[in-house]
């Protein structure tokens, strides 16, 4: 048995020749050829083995057939760590036999299984490998170019995987970061595998399910729950990118989704600079996303308008032509292409390579926290800070106006991702209670935004809608001021 470690990442084909400079040119780099590789994965019509949580496989490479099985592992952000077992083998169809036994589950029927095996789908491609040695570590890195076949379906391969060979997981990161300062990518989350299941129609599609709060140790211990919520927001982010890359007629779902990755990205800064780990380099890298991420406030605000049927607009004598120009506005921001100019941008991967190392070290024990205290400690500590800060910021004393509010928009935001954060530690009811009305006047801040950008359309188009505006405007401020001086009023569940 070998216990596979790869770090996948996703790239773009006009990057190869660059990409293939850099690797042939890295300091002790070894290049160590080009080979076709033609893979079939076999399973049950029922997928018995993907129940079973392995991976079956026969490459044929060389004029060699070769079968590998793949048991149970585990993906933390780009990082795949999974046991594999390969035999030689002189035929197409794999013999199960031939494996340990050691490694199926108890009470199995075995042959049963074998009798039953098809091919599933196809992976070909070209793969060009080198060896680099990298401190004490020998990693092994593959340029991956193919196709996925399925059924008559064909989804395209481009990847980028280091192996580790021998030495230390930590190797891995180093490299791909070097890698990532000249040429852009995405962690890569799924792997052939996963993408020829969904490709044969034979797994659910990439879904992504509402969480209330971050899923925390039992054992109030600080660094895990850092961990926690490193993880959660990380893999969270590539489950959307998987999810986007396929809903690119659906903007509503689009804008859903999109609003989310911004969230895991706000969680994930907001988290490292409570813990002190938000470093000089990390920094603007936050900054690049955020600012690439502009368009999210917009898209959601004029879908916002639009939703169930545009009933916002309901009682607008023109609401036809509002709707076309609000759909005009969503159609310039060119939300189908969004994600991949953005994965044009170098520092969308390396942040992510940095978000890993991050996690990877966490994990490790290499990060040491100063007078550590219990978990709900910490907690309750940022939460009054949190608190506090919105205080000050909203204070019952003083009136807000529209531009008022909309410039804390982010502070509410930072606020809200704190309880969601750490709101496993608190009695659901109490805590639910106090969050409820600030989630309210979030929604009437994103509202205010729509109407902005009404008032904008409003003024290019000659829509004539002002007085109604102003009258929207009026009656949402009444009933969030009303809110806000409630919401400061309800007593604290920390």
């Amino acid at each position: 048995m070998d216990a596979e470690i790869e770090l996948k990442l996703f790239i773009q084909s006009q990057h190869h020749d660059f990409l293939k400079k850099i690797l042939n040119e890295y300091p002790n780099s070894t290049p160590q050829g080009q080979k076709k590789l033609t893979n079939g994965y076999f399973d049950t019509d029922d997928l018995q083995l993907r129940r079973w949580d392995m991976g079956l496989r026969v490459r044929g490479f060389d004029n060699q057939l070769e079968q590998t099985i793949k048991t149970a592992g585990r993906v933390v952000g780009g990082i795949h760590s999974r046991p594999e077992y390969n035999v030689s083998i002189n035929q197409k169809m794999p013999v199960l036999s031939l494996f340990p036994t050691e490694i199926w589950p108890v009470g199995n029927d075995l042959d049963s299984v074998s009798r039953s095996l098809k091919c599933i789908f196809e992976t070909n491609f070209e793969r060009q490998t080198w060896h680099i040695y990298l401190n004490d570590s020998l990693i092994e890195v593959a340029l991956d170019v193919g196709e996925i076949i399925a059924q008559h379906k064909i989804d395209p391969i481009c990847e980028l995987e280091f192996e580790l060979l021998a030495g230390d997981t930590s190797a891995l990161i180093q490299l791909a970061r070097e890698v990532a300062k000249s040429v852009p990518f995405r962690l890569g989350k799924a792997s052939k595998a996963q993408r020829g299941y969904q490709l044969a129609g034979k797994s659910k599609p990439f879904s992504i399910e509402s969480i209330d709060h971050v899923c925390l140790p039992k054992n109030n211990n600080v660094p895990q729950a850092l961990s926690a919520i490193l993880e959660t927001a990380l893999e969270r982010w590539q489950l959307i990118e998987n999810i986007l890359v396929t809903v690119t007629n659906n903007v509503e779902r689009q804008s859903v989704l999109w609003g989310e990755l911004r969230r895991c990205v706000r969680l994930l800064r907001l988290t490292l600079n409570q813990f002190g780990l938000l470093e000089k380099h990390i920094s603007p890298l936050f900054d690049h996303l955020e600012r690439a991420l502009e368009f999210v406030g917009p898209l959601q605000s004029c879908c916002l308008l639009l939703q169930d049927d545009a009933n916002m607009l309901a009682n607008i004598s023109n609401k036809a032509v509002v709707c076309q120009q609000l759909e005009n506005h969503i159609n310039a921001m060119s939300i189908s292409t969004q994600l991949a100019s953005i994965w044009q941008h170098a520092e969308y991967g390396q942040l992510q390579l940095a978000l890993v190392d991050l996690l990877l070290t966490t994990e490790n024990g290499q990060h040491q926290f100063s007078q550590e205290p219990e978990l709900d400690l910490f907690a309750n500590k940022l939460q009054q800070a949190s608190w506090k800060r919105i205080g000050k910021l909203m204070p019952i004393t003083s009136a807000m106006s529209s531009e008022d509010y909309q410039d804390v928009a982010d502070a509410l935001d930072e606020s809200i991702l704190v309880g969601f954060a750490y709101g496993e530690i608190y009695p659901a009811k109490k805590r639910e209670a106090f969050r409820l009305p600030w989630q309210d006047l979030a929604l009437g801040i994103s509202t205010l935004s729509a109407y902005k950008i009404l008032r904008l359309l409003s003024e290019l188009h000659q829509l004539d809608i002002d007085t109604w505006l102003d009258n929207k405007v009026t009656s949402l401020l009444f009933a969030m001021e009303q809110s806000r001086k409630s919401a400061l009023k309800v007593p604290i569940y920390w």
